[in-house]
């Protein structure tokens, strides 16, 4: 419950931060504050290169970069942490397409449940606001999903010391194509003007985001996924996108349309659905020696 808590927060604090910094300079900020304590003090994983470059590319770059764009064009925070959710059905094609996982009934029907929902909230972006904002968060989703299958490849014994050590990645390309695209008077405007109505904030906002949603709240989903059995914790991930949005409409004032309250319940239920299925005795072997291996750390 804590870290749905803080994570779906965490869409609030982004908000903040995106009233003061472009979101191509924030991706950049927020994953180099974490990288440079991170190389100075914990210990690389032990993994394929190629898969820490995969993780850091898919769920740091690909999903923040959309992620921030499309909120800072207009998508509310609280549908954000929704449409976000997306990920789960993404990450089982592309399991099934690339990995040659199996997909079960439970799984497939899931997806179409949570697809439809998915179309009937951008059926309403579209009705009231421009749907490009809708489809900036759908690829961080996909982002999200590429990030999940490399780091089931990558099979790190220490979980957190991947998630922090693949924040290593996205700065430097992240602050090259703010450069490009956002340009230096942006950027130095956004290090520079402090005084700025917000910009408190902002930097609060940032600070969160590092602190409290990635080093505690992933921090403390690992040490819960290494004690626990997943079926048990994975659901109560779908508590995000309802704090997300019960946050946004105290905080920030946001509202939801019924169809897109409609769509918002198929698309958890979708997910929940897709969770869905029978462990094999493999299966089970192998939880068992992944969070064996958790336990004990590299």
């Amino acid at each position: 419950m804590a870290v749905a808590l803080m994570w779906g927060l965490n869409f609030i604090a982004i908000d903040a931060s995106l009233r003061h910094f472009p979101p191509m300079l924030l991706v950049a900020l927020r994953f180099a504050l974490i990288a440079v304590p991170a190389v100075l003090l914990v210990k690389r994983p032990d993994v394929p290169l190629r898969w820490l470059i995969g993780y850091g590319l898919g769920f740091g770059t690909l999903q923040f970069l959309f992620l921030y764009w499309g909120m800072a064009s207009g998508m509310p925070a609280g549908l954000a942490s929704l449409v976000l959710q997306a990920s789960g059905p993404f990450t089982v094609l592309l399991g099934a397409t690339f990995l040659r996982e199996r997909v079960t009934g439970p799984q497939v029907l899931g997806i179409l449940v949570a697809v439809g929902g998915l179309a009937v909230v951008g059926w309403q972006r579209a009705e009231h606001a421009s749907v490009v904002p809708f489809l900036l968060t759908l690829a961080g989703a996909l982002g999200w999903a590429v990030g999940n299958v490399c780091n089931r490849q990558a099979r790190a014994a220490n979980p957190l010391h991947l998630t922090l050590w693949m924040s290593v990645v996205p700065p430097l390309p992240m602050l090259a194509l703010s450069l490009a695209v956002e340009g230096p008077s942006r950027i130095a405007g956004a290090l520079t003007g402090f005084g700025e109505p917000g910009a408190v904030g902002a930097v609060v906002g940032l600070l969160y985001t590092v602190v409290i949603g990635t080093v505690l709240g992933s921090g403390l989903w690992t040490w819960l996924m290494s004690r626990h059995p997943a079926g048990v914790v994975a659901p109560f991930s779908m508590l995000v996108p309802v704090v997300g949005m019960t946050a946004a409409w105290l905080v920030l004032g946001e509202t939801v349309t019924p169809p897109e309250a409609l769509g918002g319940v198929l698309v958890v239920g979708g997910v929940l659905l897709g969770g869905l299925r029978r462990r094999s005795d493999r299966d089970r072997a192998r939880s068992a020696e992944l969070i064996a291996a958790a336990r004990t750390g590299p």
